[in-house]
């Protein structure tokens, strides 16, 4: 388990989070929505320690995929991220509801994100 998936539909957040990612000794994955980052844990099943999942992408949502990856037994223990813009209270209730492991609002810091992925990958 020695890689982390970043599901963001911004190319330029996937490579800052995944600079951050391969600053603490990971593989760096992407995905630009959430199918294609189901699909891509399917593919790299045993291989993804952690998933960085955004809220609102098209195609499939962060939390239609954090559903998904909740319901699946083959993913359910893999902590998941939620990083998003909105910052309301109900949508971190529901992430934390759906299985997320931690919460991020853009913008963070590069410190603020490796914090809180060493976190989750210890929890």
């Amino acid at each position: 388990m020695s890689a982390i998936l970043t599901v963001d539909d911004s190319r330029l957040m996937r490579r800052i989070i995944g600079s951050v990612i391969e600053s603490l000794g990971y593989t760096a994955l992407e995905a630009s929505n959430g199918l294609e980052g189901l699909s891509l844990v399917e593919k790299s099943l045993g291989q993804v320690a952690l998933i960085v999942l955004d809220v609102n992408m098209p195609v499939m949502d962060g939390f239609a995929a954090l559903e998904r990856l909740k319901s699946d037994a083959r993913f359910q223990r893999i902590p998941v991220i939620m990083v998003t813009t909105e910052s309301e209270r109900e949508n971190i209730i529901r992430a934390i509801r759906l299985g997320a492991a931690n919460y991020v609002t853009k913008p963070f810091t590069s410190d603020e994100l490796a914090c809180k992925i060493l976190e989750s990958i210890d929890a």
